[in-house]
Order: C-alpha cells, then sequence, then structure tokens
C-alpha cells in the first residue's frame, strides 16, 4: 500500500506543469511561444533567466523530492525494496512530467526531474549525475544548444554508472542491474522527446543560447 501510494503521489506531482503555470501568472501561455516546451529553455525564451531557474529548481524539485520520501519510508525494508521502489517513484515521477494528466499527457522533455531523481539516489546515480551535468555544461559551453546538451548528458549518464561499476570494487552488474536498466531506459525516453530538436539540429534552424 505505501508503494502504490508513492507512485500515485510521485506520478501526480510530476504532472505539475510548473512552466506552464509560472508563464500563466504572467499572462502567458508557454505552448504559443518559442518551441512550445513547457521546460525552463521555453521559460527563458518568455521570462528571461530568473524564471527559468525557478522552473528549474521546481522541476528538479519533483524528482528529488518523491524519491528522498521513498528512501526515508522504505529504510526499514529489504535491500531489494530500497532499491527497487525508490526507482520505480523516480520513474514514476519522471514519467508524469512527461505525460502529465493534468495537460492531456503532453508535457516536457523530462531532463530536469530526471536529474531530481538522480540526485536523490545517493551514491549510485548522485555520481553519474555529476558527470552528466559536467558533459551539459562543456557542450553547452562549446556549441550553446541546450538540447544537443541534455542529449549528450542523457548519453553520458548511463555510461558514468557502466564506468563506476567497472571501477568500484563492490558495485557489480548482478547487485546494480536495476539501476543499470532504468539508467538506460530514462535516457533513451529523453532523447526521444528530444526529436523535433535532433531534426532541427541536423537542418541548423536550432535556437542556441547566449546569443542577442
Amino acid at each position: 500500500m505505501k508503494f502504490a501510494i508513492l507512485i500515485i503521489g510521485a506520478y501526480l506531482l510530476g504532472s505539475i506543469p510548473f512552466g506552464l503555470i509560472i508563464a500563466k501568472a504572467h499572462g502567458k501561455d508557454l505552448r504559443s511561444i518559442g518551441s512550445g516546451n513547457i521546460g525552463a529553455t521555453n521559460v527563458s525564451r518568455a521570462l528571461g533567466k530568473k524564471w527559468a531557474w525557478f522552473c528549474f529548481f521546481l522541476d528538479v524539485l519533483k524528482g528529488l523530492a518523491p524519491v528522498l520520501t521513498a528512501v526515508y519510508i522504505l529504510s526499514s525494508s529489504s535491500v531489494v525494496a530500497r532499491l527497487l521502489c525508490p526507482l520505480a517513484v523516480g520513474c514514476a515521477a519522471v514519467l508524469g512530467h512527461i505525460f502529465p494528466a493534468y495537460i492531456k499527457f503532453k508535457g516536457g522533455k523530462g531532463v530536469a526531474t530526471s536529474f531530481g531523481v538522480a540526485l536523490g539516489f545517493w551514491p549510485y546515480y548522485t555520481i553519474c549525475a555529476a558527470a552528466a551535468i559536467v558533459v551539459w555544461l562543456t557542450v553547452l559551453l562549446i556549441w550553446r544548444y541546450v538540447s544537443l546538451a541534455s542529449i549528450a548528458a542523457s548519453i553520458a549518464f548511463p555510461l558514468a554508472l557502466v564506468a563506476a561499476i567497472a571501477l568500484i570494487p563492490h558495485w557489480t552488474v548482478s547487485s546494480l542491474w536495476p539501476l543499470l536498466i532504468a539508467a538506460v531506459a530514462v535516457p533513451t525516453m529523453v532523447i526521444l522527446r528530444h526529436r523535433q530538436n535532433i531534426k532541427r539540429l541536423i537542418a541548423g534552424t536550432e535556437s542556441k543560447v547566449f546569443t542577442k
């Protein structure tokens, strides 16, 4: 019962379209601006960097809070439950962001919420998230495409986990295989959500940041 409540709660929390709410509070419909996406990047186009960072923080929190709650509630459970349940809760939050029930299942790309989930999974995903954010910043500063940076970070995340399993003695595939599967599945879903961005990158029409 606890697990079911956590899953449902994580999905409903993940479904809250903070970007859309922030834009509406300023009299704007985010879905008719820029890319039409409800994430922080489009909030930046509509309202500027301050509100974009605020949206990013809230979207990260949608992934972080459910995972930390699940870890706390299930702290006395078995090792398998302490690993699988928070992972399922985190995935539910990401699915909520991508397919939100409140706005006809048409949500964002899930990058910030996935990052929040990763931060909550100390140390396994947290280390990988640190590596992914370095890749994200590097690609963003060199090429100035948020979408390309997000795609690169999504690819780097599972590779970082594979490298960590290979290098850290007590990290094994047999014990961490659920995390490995999710580390591939969720970034793949995030990349698929960037299909239109990939087309614009190939066509050379994708918008850059840090430009007038």
